[in-house]
């Protein structure tokens, strides 16, 4: 008998997965969803552990010049031999993650923001012997490499990708993973106006007006104001939870779950996996997070007895919902109450905030929980209202 695949516990890299013999649950179907679907900057809203960093590794591994054509070999893109033959590795790739920027003050921010392109740029910096850019375009991209001042900061990632398609003749994919993090962080430590108007300047320069983007995508967990930083941008396409356009590329379906329980020796757990970890509602589709179920399978592999576990909760801090326990009333503890009961209760929703604006109201938490993935919906009621629900036992354990 094969030997069964490893399970990718906290791994991200699409490459990494595929060649070192991880099991991978294809998504490749969004690769041509997004060229399907046409947006010059799209931004994706899930919760987090729902497969957001894998998916972005997986489109850098797909488009970039150079890439590894046998990494999709077998998977659902591979049978489009169209698409493949026209995008598959003809794209120079920008590629940042935020997800790291965790610090007390807006100058170590601003300096991790510097880092983190800094190292973007250090893949590049083969451009400095180019012969296809200018003498000026080389000293403008070694800055890109260095201690960046606000303003070259600012048009960073404009100028990369203006150096980088002088360099190749070919527009620029950019891919910005996380990008709401520094905002949250921000937020808990008395610097958001800064950071806003740092992020405000960067994507705005970046995404607005850049003749040499071909087409952006951005993810994170919450729906940031239009308004607050990505002022000006006319051409922005936001597909969040409740758009049924990519319902099933982030997090895993039932048949997913099925067949790699089916594949592990596991399928006598469904209906436990199922009811610890499913029920979050992604347009039209229900989903189960991606990190529980593979972190229980892992459970599994070392004790067949192994007992469902809170793993979701336990990856990052949840000061939300802190938050929204210290603001309930009376009237939103018995709320709280029915929905640990299994009830539905009818909340509006409102997809765009700022951080600043989330402890105004009461009403404000609610659409918070529910963008985060500590409630989910069940249908809507009328207008922007919806039935909120606790997805499972999981959940309902950490309320």
């Amino acid at each position: 008998m094969d030997e069964l695949k490893k399970l990718p516990i906290g791994i991200e890299d699409f490459e990494q997965i595929r060649k070192e013999g991880f099991y991978y649950i294809d998504k490749t179907k969004l690769i041509e969803q997004i060229l399907n679907k046409w947006g010059k900057a799209n931004l994706f809203t899930r919760p987090r552990r729902f497969g957001k960093s894998l998916n972005m590794s997986m489109l850098r591994n797909f488009f970039e010049i150079g890439m590894d054509s046998s990494l999709f070999d077998g998977l659902y893109i591979s049978q489009n031999r169209e698409l493949c033959d026209r995008y598959m590795g003809k794209y120079p790739v920008i590629s940042i993650s935020l997800k790291g920027i965790n610090a007390a003050t807006y100058q170590d921010a601003r300096a991790q923001l510097i880092k983190v392109i800094n190292r973007e740029a250090r893949r590049y910096q083969y451009l400095l012997d180019s012969d296809r850019i200018s003498d000026i375009d080389k000293e403008l991209f070694r800055e890109l490499m260095g201690r960046m001042e606000e303003d070259t900061l600012s048009y960073s990632l404009q100028e990369m990708s203006e150096v980088l398609e002088k360099h190749y003749k070919q527009k620029v994919i950019i891919l910005i993973d996380e990008y709401d993090v520094p905002l949250d962080k921000a937020f808990q430590n008395g610097y958001y106006d800064q950071m806003v108007s740092l992020l405000r300047n960067l994507f705005g320069n970046t995404l607005k007006g850049n003749s040499d983007l071909y087409f952006a995508v951005l993810t994170g967990c919450l729906r940031i104001s239009k308004e607050s930083i990505f002022t000006g941008l006319n051409n922005f396409n936001v597909l969040s939870i409740t758009d049924v356009h990519f319902d099933e590329h982030f997090g895993f379906t039932d048949i997913e779950v099925k067949n790699m329980l089916d594949y592990y020796g596991f399928a006598s757990h469904y209906e436990q996996i199922k009811s610890w970890y499913n029920g979050y509602q992604f347009g039209n589709v229900s989903v189960y997070c991606p990190w529980d179920v593979i972190k229980y399978c892992y459970a599994l592999c070392a004790d067949s007895n192994a007992q469902p576990q809170d793993y979701w909760s336990n990856t990052s801090s949840n000061n939300i919902v802190k938050r929204f326990i210290n603001k309930a009333t009376i009237q939103t503890k018995d709320e709280i109450e029915r929905l640990i009961c299994g009830e539905t209760i009818s909340k509006e929703i409102h997809p765009e905030l700022t951080y600043n604006e989330i402890d105004n109201t009461i009403d404000n938490l609610w659409s918070v929980l529910f963008t985060t993935g500590y409630l989910t919906h069940k249908g809507p009621v009328n207008g922007d209202k919806l039935n909120l629900a606790i997805p499972n036992l999981e959940i309902k354990k950490l309320f």
